[in-house]
């Protein structure tokens, strides 16, 4: 397997590191999804707003990454 890293393209390396970071995103928040069940938890609207509130500005942030690269440092 690590022959075939060494040869694998930057797209190709992207795609397999974006495809497991994805999933496991998207595993980790099936498990906070869990906490919804009332009978086991308390909480309320605040709270809820709170957490998918900082979720999606975290998205938002990280969407930016991908679209709107870093500027470059001032140089003369």
């Amino acid at each position: 397997m690590k022959q075939a890293i060494e040869n694998e393209t930057s797209k190709d390396r992207f795609k397999r590191l974006a495809t497991q970071r994805t999933n496991s995103v998207l595993q980790r928040l099936k498990v906070l999804g869990n906490c919804s069940n009332r009978s086991v938890y308390e909480y309320d609207e605040e709270e809820i707003s709170k957490i998918f509130s900082e979720i999606e500005r975290r998205v938002r942030e990280m969407k930016a990454k991908f679209h709107y690269p870093k500027r470059k440092a001032f140089k003369l």
